[in-house]
């Protein structure tokens, strides 16, 4: 398939077989709230509170690697930040990004860490530029920035030449 496959529905009719897909419609059907494919990725919309559920869905589904977790500030829209994480399946020699919207009023996630270890310091890195907070983290402290530093420097709203 080349053309790009927007929405649930859609990308479900147009990917019947694909496993990661299917893994978390079975999950958990209301926590998918959107798709889609594009350039041979598939893109799911998770709800924040199910993420932990959704990755743990994927790596039971034979998406065994965890390749990177990060973050994409969108203010001043809200949910102003997207959660983002790519996973792949050796076996399977496919992909899957998994992408969670957080409000700025309250900017926390589950952590994925009971489910991949590695996550560890992706989310170390995003807590530390972006402030979003990952709930069970095992030790979430700066792991870019020094420790009395003022604010998270990735965000769009932070000052060019930070705080004085």
């Amino acid at each position: 398939m080349d053309s790009a496959v927007q929405g649930k529905d859609a990308v479900l009719a147009a990917l019947p077989e694909n496993r990661a897909l299917a893994s978390l419609l079975q999950w958990n059907t209301d926590a998918v709230l959107d798709a889609q494919y594009a350039l041979k990725e598939l893109t799911v919309t998770i709800a924040r509170d199910e993420i932990r559920g959704a990755c743990q869905a994927v790596k039971d589904a034979d998406y065994n690697f965890l390749e990177d977790v990060t973050c994409v500030d969108w203010y001043p829209s809200e949910p102003r930040f997207q959660v983002t994480y790519h996973i792949l399946s050796h076996s399977l020699k496919d992909r899957v990004r998994l992408i969670s919207p957080v409000e700025s009023i309250d900017p926390t996630i589950d952590s994925i860490t009971p489910v991949w270890p590695s996550a560890n310091y992706y989310e170390r890195e995003v807590w530390d530029l972006f402030g979003v907070r990952f709930h069970g983290h095992p030790e979430l402290r700066r792991i870019m920035m020094p420790e009395e530093w003022d604010g998270h420097p990735l965000r769009k709203d932070y000052p060019v030449e930070g705080y004085r």
